[in-house]
């Protein structure tokens, strides 16, 4: 029975460590090897516990409260296929930044490679996605609990963004009554269990300093690229770039309130493309832009410099262009690069943006479509609220078409851009900032996480999930695909319906026919402090094939 009580203690002890780091909530999966973890979560104060049965979910879940809660978030699962589980969560984490600790349990060395059941190899399991990795031994009072706690701190202390695996194997007994076993163990660390500092205390100093040539280089002709930020930062930007007189072009995740609107339509022009290639000087705050004409001209601009700025450590440019990379805040960079005031050169962009927009008032006006909700969604979104947007054609329509307001605060997963946990991460998200929600997500991502409905029962503040069921993935309706091949192996139409998915796990459900009725449902929706799950059922692949329309509509202007 002393394993059992050594292993609490152990547990208890690096759950304490991390609290010391900002470490609030936990997410936990069911297990049985993980049991010394779990039990210690759950009597320790300091920490609030999320649970959910499927541990890919569950990742994900740990994913969106660490993204709007901006703090590092935990994850508890047991040994075997559940550690895999959380790979692709983890995968994302390391390419967003948010800081996920990943606690997986493990049968002890003497289990390994032995016909052992539930025993696989998961040392390096994640190989280089992690930032951060500690392969902790098995519990013995041999080692002295400073180094624990130490090895902790360290793993803490250097993890700037991504994620910390710590693979934490432990003997049987795993249950047992001896709760005050091994107590001396822990009071080794004296009168540090009655303050809240971490043991080692690594501190450090950001340092954000100015462009030593910013006073020549801000009086040229500049371009803004507004990727994925933070609410206030993108206002920040924006009107920085207002003042500095330079058009900006803002991604959807940029809420910068995108200045000039539908950038992915008129780049498609000439006459725009022209204008922005007398650009001296590109900069680009934030990465991960959406719109595939604003990557072309990205890729091809030739400015005398690019510079980047991103917290995010990286070159974050896939075109690799000559220039400067400043890894730190935005915010900070703005201060120490404080705009002076001077005259547009670009003007004639926001007519091409004004002719744009017009195409598409005018091409969707009476339509009730995909596309159409991608143009009008800034009218459903709640007061005080957030957003929440899918990957594939969704995120697409939406920045093309589109205008989200200044300073919403709007989230997705455009790190490997997949389709699997949107369910999961838009419930973290709602957890991390208890305001509500709008997510808005395709069919075939919604069957990808239909077991994450499971986390949208009992939200504290009202949560709408529109699935826009256009019959598979219509994002390949946009890519030269072989049409005779398309449905089959590409788009891979379900013919389902999200009525009996809403109904089992409990949520409110509606499927409106037309704008007034989306409308008004989505009104109610935001009286209740309920999940209601919206369904609207659209032509397959219209919404593809109207963007391409679009397209061609202002590269003729």
């Amino acid at each position: 029975m002393s394993n059992s009580a050594l292993n609490r203690r152990w547990a208890e002890l690096l759950l304490e460590a991390l609290t010391r780091h900002g470490l609030r909530h936990i997410c936990i999966a069911p297990g049985s090897r993980s049991t010394p973890l779990t039990l210690a979560a759950a009597e320790n104060p300091k920490l609030i516990c999320h649970t959910h049965f499927d541990e890919r979910g569950l990742g994900y879940l740990a994913l969106g409260l660490a993204k709007a809660g901006k703090e590092p978030v935990a994850v508890i699962v047991t040994s075997g296929t559940a550690v895999a589980n959380v790979y692709p969560a983890l995968i994302e984490a390391g390419l967003t930044g948010e800081r996920l600790v990943f606690l997986t349990a493990d049968r002890p060395p003497e289990l390994m490679d032995c016909g052992a059941n539930q025993a696989i190899r998961q040392t390096g399991i994640f190989a280089s996605h992690p930032r951060q990795t500690l392969a902790l031994p098995r519990p013995t009072t041999d080692i002295p609990a400073s180094w624990l706690v130490s090895s902790i701190d360290n793993a803490m202390s250097n993890l700037k963004q991504g994620a910390l695996h710590v693979n934490c194997p432990f003997a049987e007994p795993l249950y047992g009554n001896e709760l005050t076993a091994h107590q001396d163990w822990l009071h080794a660390l004296g009168e540090w269990w009655q303050g809240d500092e971490p043991w080692l205390v690594q501190p450090e100093i950001p340092i954000t300093s100015k462009a030593l040539d910013w006073d020549i280089w801000q009086k040229k002709q500049g371009v803004v690229l507004a990727g994925r930020m933070r609410a206030e930062e993108g206002q920040s930007v924006a009107q920085w770039a207002k003042t500095m007189g330079w058009p900006l072009m803002g991604d959807v995740l940029s809420q910068t309130g995108q200045p000039l609107p539908h950038a992915d339509l008129w780049l498609n022009h000439a006459r725009p493309q022209d204008i922005l290639a007398q650009a001296q000087l590109v900069i680009q705050f934030g990465a991960s832009l959406t719109s595939k004409r604003l990557l072309q001209w990205q890729a091809t601009c030739q400015p005398e410099q690019y510079w980047i700025v991103d917290p995010i450590a990286g070159r974050l440019d896939p075109a690799n262009h000559r220039g400067r990379k400043f890894t730190c805040p935005v915010a900070d960079w703005l201060r120490e690069h404080p705009a002076c005031s001077q005259a547009p050169w670009a003007e004639e962009l926001q007519a091409w943006s004004n002719s744009a927009f017009h195409c598409v008032e005018t091409g969707l006006a009476g339509k009730f479509s995909e596309a159409a909700v991608a143009h009008q969604l800034h009218h459903l979104l709640p007061e005080q609220g957030q957003l929440f947007v899918g990957n594939s054609l969704i995120v697409r329509l939406v920045d093309a078409l589109g205008q989200l307001p200044a300073g919403y605060p709007v989230y997705s997963n455009r790190g490997a851009s997949g389709i699997d946990g949107l369910i999961a991460t838009a419930a973290g998200v709602q957890r991390a900032t208890d305001k509500p929600t709008l997510a808005i997500i395709g069919d075939i991502s919604a069957l990808y996480d239909l077991n994450s409905l499971a986390l949208l029962r009992h939200p504290s503040h009202p949560m709408l999930l529109i699935v826009v069921n256009n019959n598979g993935g219509q994002i390949f309706s946009l890519l030269p695909t072989p049409a005779e091949e398309r449905q089959r192996f590409y788009c891979m139409p379900q013919h389902v319906n999200f009525d009996h998915a809403a109904a089992m796990f409990g949520l409110n459900y509606a499927a409106p026919q037309s704008w007034p009725e989306l409308k008004q449902c989505v009104q109610r929706a935001w009286q209740r402090k309920q999940t209601t799950l919206i369904e609207l059922n659209v032509a397959g692949n219209e919404g593809a094939v109207c963007l391409q329309q679009l397209l061609k509509q202002v590269a003729a202007l």
